[in-house]
């Protein structure tokens, strides 16, 4: 049988990772001297508010080889093969860890693709790769459709502040954005692995407004058949009104909503509304 192994980035349901029996590799976020595992050891809210309260930001770190080996092992001796997806490695090591520990383990069918993506885009990818497991696809055709998937993947967001992004060193042409108005919200795109500004909109209400043109434009007159993740940080309302429209709009499937971690949180701060699409 083939399984499904991600990092704590893709930001899965719960219920959905219990009834497809994935495994999460948790990323840790740093405040200080303490380390918490996301998603384990620290609830969204909690985090959130510390974020808010903290003098210093909150630094962020990949698992290690080990914790990939642990979760690959168990696989392993279970007699199943592995395909992994992990957040772009551009913009964490966690990649590069997951491919260390394939190395230590050579016996084993394990193939672990790099998404460029994170959030959303990953998750959508996860999603792609259960349902061809599922329907009885091989790990090497689980992980041929996955990297075919990848570079379909459109990753826009509009967050409340690009503070957070600067700080934290995650945004590519971030001189572009910086200095502007504090009224305006910036829209972002991930391109190529890498958090890049795409323009800037006066009020968040028309910043979403653009956000759906965007998927609009990425999907062009495929709308029934693009796959959708709305994804948000402590703002679920406007995710689920923002799906509604997307669903309306494209005639698409109701899109998979998810709350942002930890870990992307330190980069975006709260506030941030995001779509993945592909066709």
């Amino acid at each position: 049988m083939i399984k499904i192994v991600t990092d704590s980035t893709a930001y899965l349901p719960a219920d959905y990772v219990q009834a497809h029996d994935i495994r999460v590799v948790p990323l840790y976020v740093h405040f200080g001297e303490e380390a918490f595992k996301e998603g384990v050891e620290i609830s969204d809210e909690e985090f959130f508010a510390r974020l808010k309260r903290s003098p210093a930001l909150p630094t962020t770190s990949q698992p290690s080889a080990g914790d990939f080996k642990q979760v690959f092992q168990e696989w392993a001796k279970a007699g199943h093969e592995i395909v992994t997806l992990t957040i772009s490695s551009k913009l964490s090591g966690t990649w590069n860890s997951a491919m260390a520990a394939k190395e230590m383990l050579p016996a084993a069918g394990i193939s672990v693709i790099d998404s460029l993506s994170t959030s959303g885009g990953l998750q959508l990818m996860v999603y792609a790769a259960v349902e061809a497991a599922e329907s009885g696809a091989s790990r090497q055709e689980v992980a041929k459709l996955v990297q075919e998937i990848v570079p379909k993947i459109n990753l826009f967001f509009v967050v409340d502040t690009l503070e957070y992004l600067a700080k934290g060193g995650r945004i590519g042409n971030a001189k572009a954005f910086l200095g502007t108005l504090l009224k305006v919200k910036p829209i972002l795109a991930l391109q190529e692995g890498v958090i890049e500004p795409l323009e800037q909109v006066r009020s968040k209400r028309k910043a979403q407004a653009r956000l759906l043109e965007l998927v609009e434009e990425a999907v062009g007159d495929r709308g029934p058949e693009a796959k959708v993740a709305v994804v948000n940080a402590l703002v679920p309302e406007e995710a689920v009104a923002l799906g509604r429209e997307l669903q309306r709009r494209l005639g698409c499937p109701e899109p998979i909503q998810s709350n942002l971690g930890p870990v992307i949180g330190t980069h975006t701060g709260p506030g941030l509304v995001g779509v993945a699409c592909y066709v």
